[in-house]
């Protein structure tokens, strides 16, 4: 496993947020893989998971409705590469109307090109309340 700044995932990250942002569904269609599994923390505290065409309907239905562009504000946080396999993981906005989130994306190459192969959602952290996921020690 290696922990990178590469580029050429970095580049992906960005024309992926320019695409999907824009919804230009085309160009989406090469951005994906065609069993993409998209999750989402649910309200109730679940998880719902869509499928490419779920996630793709809601993108065409927000493009046709006229609905504004997406915003494409975001940081990578992180990039592990392992082979033809890669995990980003980034703070991204979508909109000042929507929440931060948490943004986990697991990277497939295909063909000699990176697409998305999953994508989990979650809400973004009041960075002042974390304290580690493991208890403090006692000892």
């Amino acid at each position: 496993m290696t922990i990178v700044n590469d580029q050429e995932i970095v580049a992906f990250i960005e024309k992926l947020a320019e695409t999907g942002s824009n919804y230009r569904m085309d160009e989406m269609e090469d951005l994906y893989t065609d069993d993409l599994g998209f999750l989402v923390l649910a309200v109730d505290g679940g998880i719902k998971r869509f499928s490419k065409s779920e996630m793709f309907e809601e993108f065409r239905s927000r493009r046709d409705a006229g609905e504004k562009a997406l915003s494409t504000e975001k940081r990578i946080l992180h990039i592990e590469k392992q082979g033809s396999d890669a995990t980003a993981i980034l703070y991204r906005r979508m909109s000042d109307r929507a929440a931060p989130a948490f943004y986990e994306l697991r990277l497939k190459r295909v063909s000699g090109s990176w697409k998305v192969a999953g994508e989990t959602v979650l809400p973004w952290p009041e960075l002042d309340t974390i304290t580690g996921f493991l208890p403090p020690r006692e000892h």
